[in-house]
């Protein structure tokens, strides 16, 4: 085994892609770059700065490959290509700008110097000139010089030849190149995972699909159009990591460490296609159940997708003669509604599923699994309180849409059931009741907690939105909205409630009505065992988490405030270092953020959860969940003055893991 090094220049690479001696392996992912990062990729070229090496391999014998993004197909190649493992980014974003991509159309300002991507305002700017204007085969540099003398510039007229030239140049760059040779394709995976983990901790999923990939040729493929098969159905959250997930749970054998990639990457060619099907034929059964029984359109409606891991396992061991019977059927549905309630699902994550895919070894799973839950004979409830606080991060969101579309409910603009309302991206489309800009500033002084709150959510088209809400009072708009209309979507008929001086009383009101209507729906499908004369199990407990913004005296900050069992605790995070961390979770690294005159660790697990210690909870979501509660926090800033003051000692007892879907509720 050997590794060649040498360099090669920005003009020869995109040659070599275009000719198809340059390719991207099975094993690596999507091109994923925004237009600001190829911008100042450009610009990076342009001042000189490092722009890295790239690594690739080269074997005698032929790879799976995938297509680039790069617009057009490559040509057969006359020779082996290199397989490209580090650099796909760069290269790709290299060659979609010289060779006038549509999507890369990258402009310069010979004034500034400025790198940004196309817009309508430096079309009509003379001052802004496109880069493969200048560096494409037919540039005519000479008429853009003198083209520019005329624009009215603010440097120096020499300076603008000199500037042209580096522009021009940035073709002549050169990369530092590695070449891995004779490297068997198992071990090219491994070190593909490894130089593109950028300092993160490597994730399982990562090795084993780069594993898979080198043992199955082709495999990544399968899993992408199964993945793109449930994302035309609504369900595209089941993308590649869930499908391996999956694949892992259903080729373990013992419950111990169930969830280990280790026995998926060591499993033999025969093993992972067995469990590939069973994955296949469980996905089949589960998604229609969803969609059909209980209505749940899309997968964007459900908190945690780990909770639909021991359904597929579970019908993925069905064969497709002999059918569910109808009570166990039921009895699933029920375990995920009241899993999802729960919030089973909403920290670490290996240890439940171990624990409920045995029990789907027991004579009884859905009892087994319904007793791991911890819900008494009763079954579950849900009352107006539990739905208190609560906002669209919320698990409780799932449970609102459902009771719109169990109750028929339409939209009000086209009519069309609440069921099919959902976007070109997979989300279910809703507005407020009472739109924002009523409620802002009111003498009521409501919060922005208040008005996002999740009872003054309804689910109704972006047409609806738009055209008949907008900034009207619900008072106004509903006279356009016939009585069974509005009942469905539990709109109070108590007309004083749609005026914006009772809104405190409009949410107590339809809190009831939700929760009725949400305990309904679980009543629909208890199984038998639960008895009907139990008490039953609430969703609520004594302890809470709300996050304020405060700004003033030239500082703006995020507070926590926490509650358990009667102790209450504040911290202070400063937003630039609050916002630093997310940055860095993004990119898969951790950071320790100062809270008060503490540090407090924020980790991204194997998972993609973030997790961030803050007194007495080890707070846990998804990135994306992390940037709409802080932009949420961040958009109604109270005034300093006003601000709590921190707690001063740390938090005497060990953390309890709090779901961020949780702020603002008492659970």
């Amino acid at each position: 085994m050997a590794v060649e090094r040498t360099n090669r220049d920005v003009r020869t690479l995109i040659a070599q892609i275009a000719a198809g001696e340059i390719r991207l392996p099975e094993i690596q992912r999507g091109y994923v770059w925004k237009a600001s990062q190829v911008a100042r990729l450009i610009e990076s070229l342009y001042r000189g700065y490092p722009a890295g090496s790239l690594l690739f391999w080269k074997t005698g014998q032929l790879a799976e490959t995938r297509e680039a993004a790069i617009g057009v197909a490559p040509a057969l190649p006359n020779i082996m290509p290199l397989y490209l493992l580090d650099g796909q980014q760069r290269l790709t974003s290299l060659f979609r700008v010289l060779t006038d991509h549509p999507e890369a159309q990258v402009v310069f300002n010979i004034e500034t110097e400025a790198f940004q991507n196309q817009s309508a305002a430096t079309r009509r700017n003379k001052k802004w000139i496109k880069v493969y204007d200048v560096t494409g085969p037919d540039a005519d540099v000479f008429a853009i010089h003198a083209e520019l003398k005329g624009a009215g510039l603010g440097i120096p007229e020499a300076e603008i030849g000199p500037r042209l030239s580096a522009l021009q140049k940035i073709t002549q760059r050169d990369f530092h190149m590695e070449v891995l040779q004779d490297f068997e394709y198992e071990e090219v995976a491994q070190i593909f995972v490894r130089v593109n983990s950028g300092g993160r901790a490597l994730k399982t999923t990562d090795l084993a699909l780069a594993t898979l990939s080198a043992r199955v040729p082709g495999f990544l493929g399968q899993l992408e159009a199964e993945s793109a098969h449930w994302a035309e159905r609504g369900y595209g959250a089941l993308d590649v990591n869930f499908l391996i997930k999956a694949l892992t749970l259903n080729i373990s054998t013992s419950s111990k460490r169930i969830a280990s990639v280790a026995r998926l990457t060591a499993a033999s060619a025969e093993s992972v296609e067995a469990a590939w099907e069973k994955v296949r034929r469980g996905l089949s059964r589960v998604v229609p159940l969803l969609q059909e029984e209980l209505l749940v359109a899309t997968a964007a409606l459900i908190p945690s997708l780990a909770a639909l891991h021991p359904l597929v396992v579970y019908y993925g061991r069905q064969s497709d003669e002999a059918p569910t019977h109808s009570s166990v059927e039921d009895g699933l549905l029920y375990w995920f509604m009241a899993a999802t309630a729960r919030n089973r699902y909403g920290g670490s994550t290996d240890t439940t599923l171990a624990q409920d895919i045995k029990a789907l070894d027991s004579d009884d799973p859905v009892k087994d699994l319904i007793s791991n839950l911890g819900i008494a004979e009763g079954g579950l409830s849900v009352r107006a309180q539990d739905l208190a606080g609560r906002s669209h991060q919320s698990p409780f969101l799932m449970f609102s849409f459902l009771a719109a579309a169990h109750a028929g409910a339409a939209d009000w603009w086209d009519g069309e059931p609440v069921s099919t309302l959902v976007d070109a991206v997979g989300k279910p489309q809703y507005s407020l009741v009472h739109p924002a800009l009523k409620l802002r500033g009111h003498r009521s002084k409501y919060t922005s907690a208040e008005i996002n709150e999740l009872a003054n959510i309804v689910f109704v088209s972006q047409d609806t939105a738009k055209n008949m809400i907008g900034t009207r009072s619900p008072a106004a708009y509903v006279q356009a909205v016939s009585a069974r209309d509005l009942a469905a979507h539990a709109i109070p008929n108590d007309p004083a409630l749609l005026e914006a001086d009772r809104y405190r009383e409009f949410l107590a009101a339809r809190r009831e009505v939700l929760a009725d209507r949400i305990t309904a729906i679980l009543e629909r499908f208890k199984p038998e065992f639960l008895s009907e004369g139990s008490q039953p199990t609430s969703t609520q407990a004594d302890r809470s988490l709300a996050l304020t913004a405060y700004a003033g005296a030239g500082r703006t900050v995020f507070v926590a405030e926490a509650e358990v069992e009667g102790r209450r605790w504040v911290g202070w995070i400063y937003r630039s270092e609050l916002e630093a961390a997310l940055d860095a979770a993004s990119a898969g690294l951790a950071s320790d953020v100062p809270v008060g005159e503490e540090s407090a660790p924020m980790r991204v697990d194997d998972e993609g959860s973030v997790t961030f210690a803050v007194g007495p909870f080890l707070i846990r979501g998804s990135l994306d969940q992390w940037l709409s509660v802080v932009k949420d926090t961040f958009d109604d800033v109270q005034s300093l003055d006003e601000c709590p003051e921190p707690t001063d000692e740390q938090w005497p007892a060990d953390l309890e893991e709090f779901p961020l879907s949780n702020i603002g509720a008492r659970i």
